[in-house]
């Protein structure tokens, strides 16, 4: 049997006229004119053979061929409606499905806490596991679907494929000990210069936006060590008169955790950072990953509640 010149529109009709058995009702229900379902009732008596509905008293009233028909036709548009639905993702949040985040140390301790449990709530089928981004868009483990969404402050152009998304931006501190030897009621440069620096390092590299800035200007820094972790270092600062030059909101949790540490404005002029996430064509249209870039963004754009993450 070839369907291709059935119309299975007429399924459909059947099954809303066996639930109705009334024409006009059947009629508002599939949004037609009257005329326009008597037409196509007619098609459906030819298609099988049989009036399947004859008028009564109060409405139409089935034929035994239809109430043959019935069980199987509902079933039917049962399937059809549930594979639409499947495809349209009108139940995407239930979905069980496991999310790949690309990203770093310092996102996962800004972002998690917020996110999880928004998660667990909407979408509790869903499971989230973050890798670190490493210094580098992940560009193969984006088209090849190992990362779904990468989120970093240092991705640049990105080819066309690809989508991207600022959702934070914030600028950047100095954190030191409280009893500091080089800072009196303020950080000066030169107190700045004088001391001893700790540096966050993805790929290696020692030679950030500060140096740079100083270097314009003539001057350097001395830097003593470059760790790949945003969320190490504060704790070392913690326990010595190094400086960390860092983002406000490294600063404010680290601050929380070791009440022994201060946060001083920067005394250079530095351009804040730009976090970005990013995604590839191939899951734009995904509806629970596109939920679930929302549900970031939302949560970035917006500062944390102190309150809530002592709780």
């Amino acid at each position: 049997m070839n369907i291709a010149g059935k119309d299975l529109n007429l399924l459909l009709l059947f099954h809303v006229l066996y639930q109705e058995r009334s024409v006009s009702a059947a009629a508002g229900r599939m949004a037609l004119s009257q005329p326009a379902l008597s037409h196509k009732l007619a098609k459906l008596r030819h298609a099988f053979g049989d009036e399947l509905f004859v008028r009564a008293p109060r409405g139409l009233t089935p034929t035994p061929r239809a109430h043959e028909l019935a069980p199987r036709v509902q079933q039917l548009v049962a399937g059809i409606e549930g594979f639409f639905d499947f495809c349209e993702g009108s139940d995407y949040l239930a979905r069980a499905d496991r999310v790949h985040l690309y990203t770093t140390d310092y996102i996962e301790q800004l972002l998690l806490p917020r996110l999880l449990p928004v998660v667990r709530r909407e979408a509790p089928q869903l499971q989230l596991v973050t890798h670190n981004t490493r210094g580098r868009l992940p560009r193969a483990e984006l088209e090849t679907g190992e990362c779904d969404i990468a989120i970093a402050g240092f991705y640049g152009d990105l080819p066309r494929s690809y989508h991207q998304q600022r959702i934070h931006r914030e600028g950047f501190v100095v954190l030191a000990a409280r009893d500091h030897p080089q800072i009196g009621e303020r950080l000066t440069l030169e107190g700045y210069l004088a001391s001893d620096h700790l540096v966050t390092t993805l790929t290696g590299d020692l030679d950030g936006h500060v140096d740079k800035q100083l270097r314009a200007l003539g001057r350097r820094r001395r830097v003593v060590a470059g760790l790949s972790s945003f969320t190490v270092p504060p704790l070392l600062v913690a326990q010595s008169d190094l400086l960390l030059t860092c983002l406000e909101s490294v600063a404010t949790q680290a601050v929380e955790r070791f009440p022994g540490l201060a946060i001083h404005p920067c005394p250079l002029e530095l351009d804040g950072v730009s976090v970005i996430q990013t995604w590839h064509q191939r899951t734009h249209e995904d509806r629970l990953r596109r939920w679930l870039r929302g549900r970031i963004k939302a949560l970035l754009e917006r500062p944390a509640d102190p309150e809530a993450r002592q709780t």
